[in-house]
């Protein structure tokens, strides 16, 4: 499929407003699955229907992370003799490395364990509607709330001294940004990966509650320094990104459909299922990582060869007509489904448990706080992140 020359992001992270492109839902309305061009290379599969994605995600056999016939035998390798960007990199890893890291990360981010953190993630939220409201209209929402509150989160998890935390949450805003030119990327990069690596030799030494601290008490033999660190960077990005572009995002969606954002706002009980609705209908996570085929795969009746590259697009799955009915209408007193926004299988997202208590707290609150809130610019001016692989808005100029 050609990409249209207005438009040059990959076709598995195209977007309009709050949904996918009209050529991305072009391509799921089609019979069996389309081969694409992308930026690196080779041509991949694009799977845009929900039970395809669902499939391809569930099964880490037939399809594994990789980009060479290196990567098709299957060969164990050990993560400590990776690339430090790849090393403690879930997304990054199939079994048996994703399996031994994983089982690690797993109780930690168990909802009993992330209730541990419930009260502060109140505190924060609560700082934050404090510092809006002294602040006053016109306020930009993403610099304001949706930012910085995950930010702080993810250093109370990470074990950040709170002496560090407004360097660190300036470098990570930076890291952020999609307009920061690419030499400064680079030695905002370097700054992080130096910082995190001084945390965990903190965290060696006198290991506390937080998360780094916890690993090395319990795995100290089994983890190194540069898994640990890669830990931690994966939990910045994914972590930090994810959940701030879902409230400015989702503080727009209701917005623009008030009755929704009335019952996320005045019903305590409706809040987890909109929070699910929510991040079904917005799909930030445009995509992942694509995947090689280890073996011929049958799919929606075209032919996956051995070494083909596959890729998805999670927004279209997620609005699939084939999953819900009506599935383009935002309606929070819905049922839940199988979405997959956190992703599906053995790469389902680890920190679901703590971004959905994040957006649990953060949205009513916000909407309880300020009733009256709007948008303070034409809804034409507010800019869509749409160079970002993480969609989101870049500012959203608030009022109340």
């Amino acid at each position: 499929m050609t990409r249209p020359d207005t438009d040059p992001a990959p076709i598995s992270r195209r977007r309009t407003g709050f949904g996918p492109a009209p050529d991305v839902e072009a391509l799921r309305a089609r019979p069996g699955v389309t081969r694409v061009p992308t930026p690196f290379g080779p041509s991949a599969w694009m799977l845009t229907r929900h039970a395809d994605v669902r499939r391809m995600l569930g099964d880490a056999e037939a399809f594994r992370n990789g980009w060479g016939p290196e990567d098709l035998d299957g060969t164990p390798r050990d993560p400590r003799q990776l690339s430090g960007e790849r090393s403690g990199n879930l997304l990054a890893l199939d079994p048996p490395d994703h399996t031994r890291l994983r089982r690690m990360l797993t109780p930690e981010f168990t909802v009993r364990r992330m209730r541990r953190l419930e009260p502060r993630i109140v505190d924060i939220v609560d700082e934050h509607l404090d510092a809006l409201e002294r602040h006053g209209p016109p306020a930009d929402l993403v610099a304001h709330y949706a930012l910085p509150i995950p930010s702080l989160v993810i250093c109370e998890l990470l074990g950040v001294p709170p002496e560090d935390r407004p360097e660190f949450q300036a470098r990570t805003s930076r890291q952020l940004d999609s307009t920061v030119p690419e030499e400064e990327k680079v030695e905002l990069a370097r700054q992080s990966l130096a910082y995190m690596s001084g945390l965990v030799d903190r965290a060696r030494q006198d290991p506390g509650q937080d998360l780094l601290g916890m690993l090395i008490r319990d795995h100290d033999e089994e983890l190194s320094n540069a898994e640990l660190i890669g830990i931690g960077n994966l939990l910045l990005v994914a972590g930090h990104e994810t959940t701030s572009n879902m409230l400015g995002l989702g503080t727009l969606a209701l917005l623009r459909h008030p009755e929704q954002l009335a019952r996320v706002r005045d019903d305590p009980e409706r809040v987890p299922g909109a929070v699910e609705e929510l991040l079904r209908w917005l799909s930030v996570v445009n995509s992942g990582s694509p995947r090689m085929a280890t073996r011929d795969v049958e799919l929606a009746g075209s032919t996956i060869r051995r070494g083909d590259l596959v890729t998805f697009n999670l927004p279209a799955a997620n609005r699939d007509p084939e999953l819900l009915a009506d599935a383009d209408r935002l309606d929070v007193s819905r049922a839940a489904s199988p979405h997959v926004g956190f992703g599906h299988g053995l790469h389902h997202c680890i920190g679901a448990p703590l971004a959905r208590m994040e957006m649990r707290i953060a949205f009513p609150a916000l909407l309880r706080r300020f009733p009256g809130l709007r948008l303070a610019v034409p809804e034409e001016q507010v800019a869509y992140a749409t160079d970002h692989a993480i969609y989101g808005v870049k500012e959203l100029p608030v009022a109340w």
